[in-house]
């Protein structure tokens, strides 16, 4: 049982406590019993206002009352006293009140430029400016005078900022000076000056990003005679698990960028690693989900791919293959992709959409032919949209459209044969061949074909053919 505690001990009881009856005496309280002998209902006090009627009494707090919550008891005892608030206990509102008070004629003509916020009051500040009544209605009106003063020295004392980059010129004419530069060939239309406007072209950079990319394609190339330290593998199988592959991309609605992308790291992989007949499908399904993860907005989930291949391969199986590959290609995707040297391309090209359409037809037959495995891919991009204007007879190979692809007539001439000898064989691709017979890409692999059968024996001779030939022969 605890002990009893004496009123003398306690000190002044608080009227919070309830255990026991307040024994404070208030004015309010003597007024109310006193006024003129009237009788009036005595005060609430604060026990009877927050005990639960419907349960027991609240314990008694084990402090006492810190908070200014019943200060309203006594405020008559207050009123008068000039110095009675403590700047501690001021409110959020007497603070505001004595900042906008603070601030004067005076003190505002000698804040900086960049001084826009007030200063924090002191508590002699607050304590002007929470008594009498003009401190309050001084906060709803601002005078336009006051506003003038402050505003004014910003405007006058500190000039308008401007952001200056050296690196990158602002005006139109300093940029055509930095494309100017540039040495072109006589003959040689500039197609960069226009887009100096456009901030996505980024016109100022777009020479250096293209060296960069075929800097970078050299170090990307894979073994083009991988298949020889592939015991179970063979080129035949290669060209039906791309083609397998193609059908699973047109399925799935993917860029162009994926296929190209996926196709890549199969063949890195394969240089470095021995794959089993049985897996090999399974670096193919491993390889176009990377490559979607890499290159689209939202890539299909790993439980698709394992739904395309029949359920042969779990999705843990494929996860763990996924990464097996990136592993072993210490996580470089850095791939520069032959789209990006098509676009480049057909800028020149007044970007024709036939003539394009039939570029990225005959760029993905280097995907399927093992032979184009040697060659970069600008050079099967250039190689592509030169057999395409030659299709369509679009004119000749000129100084701009071998300045932007970076390849004259000699350089694309080996993987241009490769092309038209390919067209010329019978189809071996039947997904390949019929993705692009759709009215979509305006039948490219019909119309492909019927020049190839027609004008093949202008560009190829029968030396051409007879490698993959006895590659067929022997497969077969």
């Amino acid at each position: 049982m605890p002990q009893a505690r004496s009123l003398r001990t306690r000190g002044t009881m608080n009227e919070n406590d309830e255990n026991g009856p307040s024994t404070r005496l208030t004015r309010a309280k003597s007024a109310a019993l006193t006024d003129n002998g009237a009788t009036k209902k005595p005060l609430q006090t604060k026990r009877a206002a927050t005990t639960n009627a419907n349960g027991p009494p609240r314990r008694a707090m084990a402090l006492k009352d810190v908070s200014n919550v019943n200060k309203g008891d006594d405020a008559e005892t207050k009123v008068g006293k000039k110095g009675a608030v403590k700047p501690g206990l001021t409110s959020k509102a007497t603070t505001q009140t004595g900042a906008v008070q603070k601030l004067s004629r005076t003190n505002s003509s000698r804040a900086g430029p960049r001084d826009n916020v007030a200063k924090k009051p002191s508590s002699s500040d607050i304590k002007r400016s929470g008594s009498g009544p003009g401190a309050i209605g001084s906060t709803k009106k601002r005078p336009s005078s006051q506003k003038s003063i402050r505003e004014e020295p910003a405007l006058a004392d500190e000039p308008p900022r401007k952001k200056i980059d050296s690196k990158v010129p602002r005006t139109r004419d300093e940029e055509v000076v930095v494309t100017e530069n540039v040495a072109l060939a006589p003959g040689v239309i500039d197609l960069d000056t226009e887009d100096l406007d456009d901030p996505l072209m980024v016109a100022e950079y777009v020479v250096e990003i293209f060296d960069y990319l075929r800097d970078l394609e050299l170090r990307t190339l894979p073994n083009p005679d991988y298949i020889e330290h592939q015991p179970d593998l063979e080129w035949k199988m290669r060209g039906i698990l791309v083609d397998w592959l193609i059908e699973v991309h047109t399925r799935f609605r993917l860029l162009p960028e994926t296929l190209f992308l996926a196709v890549n790291i199969i063949d890195r992989f394969l240089s470095a690693e021995v794959v089993a007949l049985d897996r090999l499908q399974l670096v193919g399904v491993t390889a176009m989900f990377i490559a979607s993860k890499y290159e689209e907005v939202l890539s299909p989930h790993v439980a698709n791919f394992s739904h395309v291949a029949d359920e042969t391969f779990s999705d843990k199986e494929i996860l763990d293959a996924e990464r097996h590959i990136l592993a072993t290609l210490q996580y470089n995707m850095s791939f520069p992709n032959p789209m990006n040297f098509l676009r480049r391309i057909s800028k020149a090209d007044n970007y024709d959409i036939q003539t394009r359409t039939l570029g990225k037809y005959l760029m993905e037959i280097s995907l399927l032919d093992h032979r184009f495995m040697a060659y970069p891919q600008s050079q099967i991009s250039g190689a592509a949209m030169y057999l395409a204007r030659l299709i369509l007879e679009r004119g000749s190979w000129d100084e701009t459209l071998a300045h932007y692809s970076g390849y004259t007539e000699e350089e694309i001439d080996p993987v241009f044969r490769l092309m038209v000898d390919y067209l010329h064989r019978p189809v071996c691709h039947e997904a390949f061949f019929k993705k692009y017979a759709s009215k979509k890409f305006l039948k490219a692999s019909i119309l492909t074909r019927q020049w190839a059968k027609k004008y093949h024996h202008l560009y190829i001779d029968s030396s051409l053919s007879e490698p993959y030939n006895s590659i067929k022969d022997s497969e077969q």
